[in-house]
C-alpha cells in the first residue's frame, strides 16, 4: 500500500518548461539494473537520499551547504519536483539529482546495497485517522529496506510535527535491530511544514537512528 496519494496538481508554466528542459540534465530515469551512483554524480562522494522532498527547500539548501555531498532527492509529485529543477538552475547545483517515482520501489530496486551514507524522511504525510496508519511509509518493510541501503554507520534521520506519528516511528525502530538511537536533533534547514507545525503549536521532533 502507498503512503502518499497522486495529486494531479496544476504547473506553472515554468514548471511545465523544467519539466521539459530541465529534467534531462538533473533527472535520473528509472534503470535496467541498480543505479551508477558513481556514474551519475562523476565523481566518488558521500551519498544522501532524501524521501519526499516537496518543493526541494531543505534538499537545495543541504546540498549547498555540503558541496562534498551528493543528494539524491525522491519525490512523486510534478510541480515539486519542477519547482525543485529551478532551483537547481537558478543555483547551479551539480550535486543534486531527481528521481520521480515511490520511494519504496527506489529503495528496494533501484538501488545497490550498502550505497548510502544517509537517508532522510522529513514530515511525511502522517496519515492521522487510524484506519490510515497502515498507510505510513515508516513500517517494518521500510525501515528494512534502509537498512539494506545504508552503509555501516550511515544515519536515518526522520522529522514530524505529529506526536503520535513520532511515537510510532519510535515503536517500528525498537523492533528492528541493527540500530542505534541518537540524541534528538539535526542540522537541517527548517521547512514550511515545520513552520505550519510550530504556528499550530505542535512540537518539532527530530528522531535519528545510526546504521550498526
Amino acid at each position: 500500500m502507498r503512503s502518499f496519494v497522486r495529486r494531479a496538481g496544476r504547473l506553472t508554466a515554468g514548471q511545465q518548461r523544467a519539466l521539459a528542459e530541465l529534467w534531462p540534465r538533473w533527472g535520473v530515469p528509472q534503470p535496467a539494473g541498480t543505479l551508477d551512483l558513481n556514474k551519475i554524480f562523476g565523481r566518488v562522494a558521500p551519498r544522501v537520499m532524501e524521501i519526499g522532498f516537496g518543493d526541494g527547500e531543505v534538499l537545495l539548501g543541504m546540498a549547498a551547504r555540503c558541496p562534498e555531498q551528493d543528494f539524491l532527492g525522491v519525490e512523486v509529485h510534478e510541480p515539486g519536483v519542477g519547482r525543485c529543477l529551478l532551483g537547481i538552475e537558478k543555483t547551479g547545483l551539480e550535486n543534486v539529482r531527481l528521481i520521480r517515482d515511490d520511494a519504496m520501489v527506489v529503495l528496494q530496486d533501484w538501488l545497490a546495497p550498502a550505497c548510502l551514507d544517509r537517508v532522510n524522511l522529513f514530515f511525511p504525510d502522517p496519515w492521522p485517522k487510524k484506519r490510515h496508519h497502515k498507510r505510513r511509509i515508516v513500517q517494518p518493510a521500510f525501515v528494512a529496506l534502509v537498512a539494506a541501503r545504508l552503509k555501516p554507520d550511515g544515519l536515518l534521520h526522520m522529522a514530524t510535527d505529529w506526536a503520535p506519528y513520532a511515537e510510532h516511528m519510535q515503536e517500528v525502530m525498537a523492533a528492528r535491530a541493527g540500530f542505534a538511537r541518537l540524541s534528538e536533533g539535526g542540522d537541517r534547514p527548517v521547512t514550511k511544514f515545520e513552520r505550519r507545525g510550530e504556528s499550530l503549536g505542535h512540537e518539532i521532533r527530530d528522531l535519528r537512528y545510526r546504521r550498526l
